[in-house]
């Protein structure tokens, strides 16, 4: 097979958003950079827009919304003219109905009817009576919260569909932290008081909270931020190479510069850097570093939660206004429902039709994975109308997306086998450099992501690990409220832990 060798100051795996805002700002500081892509068409990674006749589709869907103000300012630089600002809707929906998300508690006793919230009531009410004082798992502390009844139809199914775990395997922390501030008992009471006249002031249950009502977005989705990166690189003189897989990486004996091979569609590619920022998944790069770590056995254990879009194209006009709704129900597999159009009017090209995405979660190389296209986007029209979406007689087309490694899996050993890895390869390697969600195994968005390669540029630039790239995270709440770049220093704006669920550990 022809080879093809090359020398540069950076090396870059991975054309997500990690990796071409580092790419982006190293050419920009004149920095010679090569990044490798496996995709062949296109960049962005899980923020990429995958286009089909026309149609346009967002593989989990991005509100462009960031407390900091540098992040702001680098979206702005990159595509100044593309941003719309669309109106923020998602809602939860159950057995026909739709409930606002956060959920609000005197709502949903409203929408289901009389007998059902009595049952509802009666379930809270014994839980109250008589709670579980051993309180374990994510489903111990929300039936205690609120009743088997209401844990059952608003926290169960969804919660199981997303992560691949029962709710009783599910460490309580991770509820105490998600579900904040949501009173039945306060929901109940208030609805009362205004029923006779003496509130005139609801607060449903809540905690005042201030939400986003609108957010940007590119008028032709998240990827078209990073085509515009892409195109910056190139045109700086610098190279990203598509179809290109990362297949080994070690240092010359010698000196302390980098030789990565990659494997492209005309043969071997060898890049000599001085630096390397990696995206890979963590579990990648460990296999593929030479020697290899100590640490490998513990990487290897890292896992990850995948999902895959299918697309329909349906007659008629949009489905729901929403940006996406939350599919509470145990009878279809789908998770949650993505309308294109209520993202942007460009993602849609037929105005005489709907396009909706259905999000399926799940493993790679499981029964849903697996699936043909073809019979992916026949369930996914089947339960389309099981929900009473749509008739499925007016389907007209489908797409199926497969995104791995969509959701860094938090079990009980990740934590000390990131650190571990983290560890060795800081200490061994100065100028190997992790990015990005899949490449720290952090899970976090694409601002998130943006920032560590922002840091780490800086570092290398710095010459010196001046800058940690690990206190980068996001917290639950944060695209529920806040003002955007509302914090000058980005990693204060930056710095919280996500809640995420772990697997209850063995008594």
């Amino acid at each position: 097979m022809p080879r093809t060798d090359q020398s540069v100051d950076v090396a870059i795996i991975g054309a997500g958003p990690a990796g071409l805002t580092a790419a982006y700002l190293l050419t920009r500081q004149g920095y010679s950079v090569t990044v490798i892509e496996k995709d062949p068409v296109y960049v962005g990674g899980i923020s990429r827009t995958v286009e089909l006749d026309g149609f346009r589709f967002d593989i989990g869907g991005h509100r462009f919304f960031s407390k900091s103000q540098q992040v702001v300012d680098l979206w702005n630089e990159i595509l100044p003219d593309d941003f719309i600002q669309r109106p923020r809707m998602s809602r939860i929906y159950y057995e026909g109905k739709f409930y606002s998300y956060p959920l609000r508690a005197f709502e949903a006793l409203w929408n289901l009817g009389i007998w059902r919230s009595t049952l509802c009531m009666a379930s809270f009410a014994k839980a109250k009576l008589l709670p579980n004082r051993h309180v374990r798992s994510f489903q111990d502390w929300t039936v205690n919260a609120f009743g088997h009844k209401l844990f059952s139809i608003f926290f169960k199914t969804y919660t199981e569909k997303v992560w691949g775990m029962p709710c009783d395997e599910m460490s309580a922390d991770w509820a105490a932290q998600r579900i904040k501030g949501l009173s039945l008992w306060g929901a109940v009471t208030d609805g009362l008081k205004r029923s006779l006249g003496l509130n005139k002031k609801p607060n449903d249950g809540m905690a005042t909270k201030t939400l986003l009502e609108s957010f940007r977005y590119p008028r032709l989705g998240p990827g078209m931020m990073w085509e515009k990166a892409r195109d910056h690189v190139v045109d700086g003189g610098n190279q990203v190479l598509m179809a290109h897989s990362f297949k080994r990486l070690e240092q010359d004996q010698g000196t302390d510069r980098w030789r990565l091979v990659a494997q492209g569609p005309e043969g071997e590619v060898i890049i000599n850097a001085g630096h390397v920022i990696s995206s890979a998944p963590m579990r990648e790069l460990a296999g593929r570093i030479h020697p290899l770590p100590a640490t490998l056995p513990e990487a290897m254990d890292l896992k990850y939660r995948d999902f895959l879009t299918v697309a329909l194209m349906v007659k008629g006009e949009d489905i729901f206004p929403d940006n996406w709704i939350y599919i509470h129900d145990s009878k279809v597999q789908v998770g949650r429902i993505q309308n294109f159009r209520s993202w942007s009017p460009e993602m849609v090209p037929d105005p005489t039709l709907a396009c909706v995405g259905l999000e399926y979660f799940c493993f790679e190389g499981d029964g849903l994975w697996a699936s043909s296209d073809a019979d992916l986007v026949a369930l996914a029209t089947q339960e389309m109308a099981l929900l009473g979406l749509c008739n499925p007689a007016d389907v007209v087309g489908g797409a199926v997306v497969r995104q791995e490694k969509a959701y860094p899996v938090y079990d009980d050993a990740y934590a000390a086998n990131v650190l571990a890895m983290r560890t060795e390869l800081e200490a061994r390697y100065p100028t190997l450099h992790m990015v990005g969600r899949n490449g720290m195994h952090r899970y976090n968005n694409q601002d998130h992501a943006m920032m560590t390669a922002m840091l780490t540029v800086r570092n290398i630039v710095a010459g010196a690990r001046v800058h940690d790239v690990w206190s980068v995270n996001e917290d639950a709440e944060y695209h529920e409220a806040g003002e955007e770049g509302q914090d000058a220093d980005a990693q204060a704006a930056l710095a919280s832990t996500r809640a995420v669920p772990s697997r209850l550990k063995a008594a």
